[in-house]
């Protein structure tokens, strides 16, 4: 029987929390938990501002998964958000280990992409991601999977993705002390783009446009990689209220206003 393994994701947004549980084989993939929409306290445009009221909206969140699981999990991805997301494209180059043969392998990949990782934030700022676009073999460029080709130089092309360090902490500080550790930290624009975009599509070019409650994420493609990444801290309230104070309408009934197709 193959081996399972169990993922847990945790996404946390200005309005609801959506945990979900998954068991993993090498040949399927199974939604084995969700915890449905759990109302969201103590979080504002994607920011944690109150730690209580957060854990509190996490705790039952994942309690709900949980349950339907049938297991307690102890590791979580979790996504982040919020208007201090920001985004630079860098460029990595290395030399390719020698050896006889002088293949490229996952480590002079590895290295490379840690390169191009190396830019100048200040201390308040954290990397989330660095999604490689392109690489350059001895200057042969266009080439997406470098492994396994020859070449005694590589480059690579990146998008880096980066945020307020302390929004980072609060969410793990938060995760934390409802006892999960926090196993990767994901922005919710390229977790979506994961899920809805195609490879066509991404080769061909597209803004993949994320409106949550409280905020707006983007994204961006191009010849297959990501070249943009940004936050807009307007989302569906601000339609919400938009249409309550056009129409005069009470905040539920312009809601259903809103969500009417």
């Amino acid at each position: 029987m193959p081996k399972e393994k169990i993922f847990t994701a945790i996404d946390i947004g200005s309005s609801k929390i959506s945990t979900i549980i998954a068991a993993v084989t090498e040949t399927k993939v199974s939604v084995i938990g969700v915890s449905g929409n759990v109302p969201s306290k103590g979080i504002n445009k994607g920011n944690i501002v109150d730690i209580d009221k957060a854990v509190e909206s996490i705790a039952d969140s994942v309690s709900r998964a949980e349950r339907m699981a049938g297991i307690s999990v102890t590791d979580a991805i979790v996504t982040v958000n919020g208007s201090h997301i920001h985004s630079e494209n860098s460029h990595g180059v290395v030399a390719v280990n020698q050896s006889d043969t002088k293949e490229i392998t996952y480590d002079d990949v590895k290295r490379v992409i840690e390169a191009a990782q190396a830019v100048s934030l200040p201390s308040t700022r954290e990397i989330v991601h660095v999604l490689p676009r392109d690489f350059s073999v001895d200057s042969q460029e266009g080439i997406k999977d470098p492994v396994g080709m020859q070449g005694t130089r590589l480059e690579v092309e990146a998008n880096v993705i980066h945020s307020a360090t302390i929004a980072v902490k609060n969410i793990t500080t938060c995760v934390s002390q409802v006892g999960l550790n926090v196993k990767h930290i994901s922005f919710v624009a390229v977790s979506s783009s994961q899920a809805v975009l195609s490879d066509t599509e991404k080769d061909l070019g597209i803004l993949l446009v994320d409106i949550g409650a409280g905020t707006t994420s983007l994204t961006a493609f191009y010849e297959g990689g990501s070249i943009f990444s940004s936050v807009i801290p307007i989302g569906g309230k601000n339609i919400t209220n938009d249409i309550a104070i056009g129409l005069r309408a009470r905040l539920e009934e312009a809601e259903k206003i809103k969500s009417i197709n």
